[in-house]
């Protein structure tokens, strides 16, 4: 059976419908599944209508609408008035509110169910009583129709499960109970069977026979061999399996070797192009005293070969002087450009060391915590080193403009101003100076001298450990108050050196 009738039991034949009573198909929509009521056709068309949503198992407010064809019922009136015969299907519209019928379907206890024969009698509806089960259904198998999707289950899995009735439970751990009490019975069978030998006045057909031999006494000596053989075939599996497995290792490890040496060959060339970048630069940008040794020992060796050249040429007398003459006038332009090399590496060494110190100066206290950490705390002195290293940086920004420039110099003329000396008077009255020039439209070049003044002065003042007191930690040889003078406040009487 297909749905829900597939859980009902063995039909039982229900008496004919009554005279007065027809089928009546409701086509249920927007579901498109349909049911038949056997009403008689004085019945009206509300009673109808109840009855329909009884068996569906909806509200009686589900149902919106009810038509023939394309006429609307009225639900006062008998399905005979309305025009109903059977013939035509009903057509009844649920709400969009109504759960869907999967979930709210209620099985009746009653179903139609036609039965169709064979032998051209006329085709029966009989009504059926469904026996309501509570206990899961086992699925025991059926199939589905590919165009329906409906599913057929079996016919076993319709049966109520036999009860087995164990009696009395109580002596079921008995020895009496788990006894089993064994009865001979004999049988004879309602087919005879027999078996005709050969002869030679009977002809047999042999085609169909078989000959079965019994298979020889497996005693302990052929168990034994049997392992013997699966030993040795397991033994050629696993020695096979190990010696894959250790030559996989060697490719493996020869792999990550080659690797090795294609990574320190690679290491070695990057180093060798590292060096040789280095070696370049040296000569091209010497910075220290080492570089400088080298462009002059290279000087010295170029020297030397080129006059035993010359001496070797077997030139004139003349010819020779004028060939040193020539060296030598070389030498001495090369000797000029290592200076000039020199005196720029000086200027940028003065300024990275000056840029470290400064950095120094305005770095964080690190202090050690009692869990083995370290915390980076700023005191009012890197404080005071971190603005004035901010300061002298802004001196030496290139390429501001006149406002700008202007307001670097306001800033460091209320810094200095704080004190004062004789090197912060003088300070401040270089800053006006050069204020003043800029708003006399000075170019640049001009005021090249009188910045890098200022900036030297105010790298004094950083210096100072009485203007910063993160300076004196660099102080190489500490000097007393009074043997500065231009730091002295002017207000505090002088004494004269002895």
């Amino acid at each position: 059976m297909e749905g829900a009738p597939a859980e009902a039991s063995a039909p039982v034949p229900a008496a004919d419908a009554a005279p007065a009573a027809v089928a009546i198909t409701f086509e249920i929509q927007p579901d498109g599944r349909t049911e038949v009521l056997s009403l008689p056709l004085s019945t009206p068309v509300s009673d109808a209508l109840s009855a329909l949503t009884t068996q569906l198992g909806a509200a009686p407010d589900a149902l919106e609408s009810v038509t023939l064809g394309d006429q609307p019922l009225d639900p006062m009136s008998t399905l005979e008035g309305s025009g109903v015969d059977g013939s035509r299907p009903l057509t009844v519209l649920l709400s969009n509110n109504n759960p869907p019928p999967g979930d709210t379907y209620t099985m009746p206890d009653e179903i139609d169910v036609d039965v169709h024969f064979d032998n051209g009698q006329a085709s029966r509806r009989i009504r059926v009583a469904i026996i309501k089960e509570e206990r899961p259904k086992n699925y025991l198998g059926g199939y589905r129709n590919r165009k329906t999707n409906a599913v057929y289950h079996h016919a076993s899995s319709q049966t109520i499960p036999e009860r087995k009735d164990y009696g009395d439970v109580s002596n079921k751990n008995h020895r009496e109970t788990q006894t089993y009490t064994v009865k001979t019975r004999s049988q004879q069978t309602t087919r005879e069977g027999g078996t005709q030998m050969s002869r030679p006045d009977l002809y047999m057909d042999h085609s169909g026979d078989r000959e079965i031999k019994p298979r020889p006494y497996f005693n302990s000596e052929l168990l034994s061999e049997l392992r013997l053989v699966k030993t040795v075939v397991i033994q050629c599996y696993w020695r096979g399996y190990v010696a894959r497995k250790r030559a996989w290792n060697l490719r493996e490890e020869l792999y990550r070797k080659q690797e090795e040496a294609e990574e320190a060959e690679r290491q070695r060339i990057a180093e060798a192009e590292a060096k040789h970048k280095r070696e370049i630069e040296r000569r091209m940008h010497p910075r220290t005293f080492d570089d400088f040794e080298i462009l002059y020992n290279e000087l010295e060796n170029w020297r030397q070969h080129e006059t035993q050249r010359i001496d070797n040429a077997g030139m004139e007398e003349r010819e020779r002087l004028a060939a040193l003459a020539q060296l030598l006038h070389k030498e001495t332009k090369l000797l000029q450009t290592i200076d000039r090399l020199k005196i720029a590496a000086n200027k940028e060494n003065r300024e990275e060391r000056i840029k470290s110190v400064l950095e120094l100066m305005a770095a964080p206290k690190k202090w050690q915590m009692s869990d083995g950490e370290s915390a980076e705390v700023h005191t009012p002195f890197t404080t005071r080193a971190k603005e004035l290293l901010e300061l002298h940086r802004g001196l030496n920004l290139p390429l501001l403009t006149i406002d700008e420039r202007l307001d670097v110099l306001l800033h460091v003329k209320w810094t200095v101003k704080e004190f004062d000396c004789n090197l912060t008077r003088e300070i401040v009255d270089l800053i006006d100076r050069e204020a003043d020039l800029l708003n006399r439209g000075r170019s640049e070049a001009s005021l090249d001298g009188l910045r890098k003044r200022i900036a030297n002065l105010f790298l004094q003042f950083i210096e100072t450990p009485e203007f910063n007191p993160e300076a004196a930690r660099f102080q190489k040889v500490p000097r007393d108050l009074m043997m500065r003078q231009n730091v002295q406040p002017i207000g505090v009487a002088t004494h004269g050196i002895n």
